[in-house]
C-alpha cells in the first residue's frame, strides 16, 4: 500500500464566516468535526459493485470548485464527502469579485469551459432562486479611464458628453466603452453562492461536510483507497477530487507533477450611505494616480448595497493556513484613493469600510486549469487553476469533474490527462460544440451536457 501525504498543518476553524446581507439565506449548522447526512450514503462501491449502490467520492477542498464538483457528483447519485481544512469559501472564493462574463475567455483555450458556465450560472440561479440567495444579476459592464485629483478638486469633474457613465461615477472620467451588456456579463456574491450550493448538496442530496486537515491518500494497487485526515481519521473512498486551490502546492504528490502558484489580490467592500443611488454597473478602470503608473482595478456594485473594488496583484509566498491572510497596507490604501477617485459616493466619510481583505488566485504557468485524473493512480482526480475566473469556471468545472468521475466503469482510457495538457484543452473546447446547441435549454434545468474527454465522449443528462 502507497501512502501519498499532504505537507502541511492547518487550523480547524468554524464553517462558515458570519454573512450580514441576505439574513434570509439559512445557515449550514455543522460541527467543528463533521456532519453526518443520511447514513446510507456510506455504502462501498468499486469497479465490481452491485448496481444501484452508490459510489463513494471525497472531495477535498472548500472552495467553489470543490463545492461544485460536490454538488453535481451528489446531483448524479454519488455518495460524497466534502473535506475542508478550514472553513468554506474563506479564500479566494469568498474573497472574489463575483463577476462573470460568457465571452471574455474567447480564443483561448478556455473559451467553452467559461461559456458553457456562464450559461449554467444561469441555470443554477432559476434552481436556487439567484438573486435572493445570492446576488444573481445580469448587469452593464463598461471600461472607463479614471484620473486620481488632487485633495482640493472637487467631485463632479466627469466630462460633459459621456452620457454612458453611470450618474454615481462622478470623478475625472474620460473614453467611457461598452464592454459587456445585460446579455453578457452578470454577477454573484461569490461566499453566498457557494454557500448555497453547498446547503443545496447538504440538505437535498445528502453531501457529508467534515472541517480537517488531508493528511494522506492511501493508495492500494495504484488506485486510491482512502483519505486520512490529520487526527487519525479514515475516510473510504472510490475516488478522490483535490480541489486544493493555490494550497495545491501544498501536496507533494501534486506539487511534484505540476506548479501552481498563488497570485495575492487584494480588495475592499464599501458600504455608501446612498446604496440606491449605485447602479448595477461593472467598471473596469485605467486608473492613473498621481506620481505613479496607471493601473487596472475594478469596481462591482452588488445588490447588497455594498460595492466591491479589487486591484493590485502580486506573486507571494501562499501562507499554510488561510486564515493568515491579510493585505498589505499599501495595497488597501491604493484601493481606498481609487473609491475616491471613481465616485464621491466611495470616500470617507460617505462610506463605511466593511472589509479591508486579500486572496490568493491559483494560477498555472500557461494560464489553463489542471482538470483530470492523476496519471498512474486510478480514482484520484484534479482541478485547480482557474486564475481570476474560479468564479465564472466553477459550475462547468465541477459538472465536467462529476462525468469523468462517475463513469468509471465504462473502462475509459483517461491516463495522461493530467500530465498531457492537450488533453484538458480537449476537454475544454468540446464543451463548446454542445453550448452552441443546448444554450437555450439549459435556461430550462433539463438539459444534456455533452463533454468529450481525453480518447472519449460522454453524454450524461442532470
Amino acid at each position: 500500500m502507497a501512502v501519498i501525504s499532504s505537507a502541511s498543518p492547518v487550523s480547524i476553524a468554524s464553517l462558515f464566516r458570519p454573512i450580514r446581507k441576505y439574513p434570509t439565506l439559512p445557515d449550514l449548522v455543522i460541527t467543528a468535526t463533521s456532519t453526518s447526512c443520511l447514513s446510507s450514503l456510506s455504502q462501498p462501491m468499486d469497479d465490481r459493485q452491485q448496481p444501484g449502490s452508490k459510489k463513494r467520492v471525497v472531495v477535498c477542498g472548500g472552495g467553489i470548485i470543490g463545492v461544485c464538483t460536490a454538488y453535481f457528483l451528489a446531483k448524479k447519485g454519488a455518495a460524497v464527502t466534502l473535506v475542508e481544512k478550514s472553513s468554506v469559501a474563506c479564500a479566494a472564493s469568498g474573497k472574489a469579485g463575483g463577476f462573470l462574463a460568457l465571452d471574455w475567455c474567447d480564443g483561448g483555450p478556455v473559451e467553452s469551459l467559461a461559456r458553457a458556465s456562464f450559461n449554467l450560472h444561469r441555470s443554477l440561479s432559476e434552481e436556487l432562486n439567484g438573486p435572493d440567495s445570492y446576488g444573481y444579476r445580469p448587469l452593464t459592464t463598461l471600461s472607463i479611464t479614471v484620473t486620481e485629483s488632487g485633495p482640493s478638486s472637487p467631485s463632479g469633474s466627469k466630462s460633459s458628453g459621456d452620457s454612458m457613465i453611470p450618474s454615481w461615477v462622478d470623478g475625472a472620467t474620460r473614453g467611457p466603452r461598452t464592454i459587456g451588456t445585460t446579455q453578457t456579463t452578470a454577477q454573484v456574491h461569490p461566499q453566498l453562492f457557494t454557500r448555497t450550493l453547498l446547503n443545496t448538496a447538504v440538505e437535498k442530496y445528502g453531501v457529508e461536510v467534515v472541517i480537517g486537515k488531508l493528511e494522506q491518500l492511501r493508495v492500494e494497487e495504484g488506485r486510491v483507497g482512502s483519505v486520512v485526515l490529520e487526527g487519525g481519521r479514515v475516510i473510504e473512498s472510490d475516488s478522490v477530487v483535490l480541489s486544493l486551490g493555490p494550497w495545491t502546492g501544498k501536496f507533494e504528490m501534486l506539487a511534484s507533477m505540476f506548479r501552481v502558484s498563488g497570485l495575492k489580490a487584494h480588495s475592499i467592500v464599501l458600504e455608501p450611505k446612498d446604496p440606491g443611488a449605485i447602479t448595477p454597473h461593472a467598471l473596469f478602470l485605467s486608473f492613473h494616480p498621481q506620481g505613479g503608473k496607471a493601473m487596472d482595478p475594478e469596481v462591482y456594485p452588488r445588490p447588497t448595497g455594498e460595492v466591491y473594488i479589487c486591484g493590485m496583484s502580486a506573486e507571494e509566498e501562499v501562507p499554510d493556513d488561510p486564515e493568515q491572510i491579510v493585505g498589505n497596507p499599501a495595497s488597501i490604501a491604493m484601493l481606498k484613493r481609487v473609491g475616491k477617485s471613481v465616485s464621491s459616493h466611495l470616500r470617507e466619510g460617505e462610506a463605511r469600510v466593511k472589509a479591508e481583505q486579500a486572496c490568493f488566485l491559483p494560477c498555472t504557468d500557461d494560464g489553463v486549469p489542471i482538470i483530470g485524473e492523476v496519471p498512474g493512480m486510478k480514482g484520484c482526480y484534479v482541478a485547480t487553476g482557474h486564475s481570476c475566473w474560479g468564479i465564472l469556471n466553477g459550475p462547468a468545472t465541477g459538472a465536467a469533474v462529476a462525468e469523468l468521475v462517475l463513469e468509471v466503469t465504462h473502462n475509459l482510457d483517461r491516463a495522461g490527462v493530467v500530465g498531457a495538457r492537450s488533453a484538458c484543452l480537449i476537454t475544454l473546447l468540446s464543451i463548446l460544440l454542445v453550448v452552441l446547441v443546448v444554450s437555450y435549454v439549459i435556461i430550462f434545468q433539463d438539459c444534456w451536457f455533452a463533454i468529450e474527454f481525453y480518447n472519449c465522449s460522454l453524454v450524461r443528462r442532470f
